[in-house]
């Protein structure tokens, strides 16, 4: 894990008590305790043709960080994960391609494509979190990120 994420799983389960867990709780939430769901579907539900108002429910859930013997123990739960593959806004060309790369507009019985869909989004959902987690385990590593990925507002295009 040190060589791909630069942490421990002792620093992730640590982190996950202290912010996602305690500091939900203490800063009054109700029923999340995560460290930025939301992020990962917005991009994930503008992609797929979601309603992005569905982050509101979607993004409420709990992750847990067990440290076993050096072993990480990770999950994502997301109880409210509203997604679709069919009606309003799935028409549009972009999010016809990006759902038929999902393998979301397979000859299914009917609710598959949907079932997949969440599935994939739920996938995406960890890995986000899990990579967040880990960079917070390293001072600055998330804001060198953040400079070296971030446009240059001085030389971003319009629809660039």
């Amino acid at each position: 894990m040190h060589g791909v994420l630069h942490t421990t799983a002792a620093k992730i389960a640590q982190l996950n008590l202290r912010k996602n867990l305690l500091g939900t709780l203490l800063a009054g939430g109700v029923r999340s305790a995560n460290a930025h769901y939301a992020n990962m579907l917005l991009g994930f539900y503008l992609a797929t043709g979601q309603d992005a108002a569905n982050i509101v429910e979607g993004s409420q859930g709990v992750t847990m960080a067990e440290d076993r013997d050096g072993d990480l123990y990770f999950a994502c739960t997301l109880p409210n994960l509203i997604v679709g593959t069919v009606g309003n806004g799935k028409g549009l060309g972009f999010v016809e391609t990006n759902l038929t790369r999902l393998g979301c507009r397979a000859d299914r019985p009917a609710g598959d494509n949907a079932r997949r869909l969440a599935v994939i989004a739920a996938a995406s959902v960890l890995c986000g979190e899990l990579s967040l987690l880990a960079a917070q385990t390293n001072p600055g590593e998330l804001m060198r990120a953040h400079v070296q990925l971030e446009r240059d507002p001085k030389t971003a295009k319009v629809g660039a």
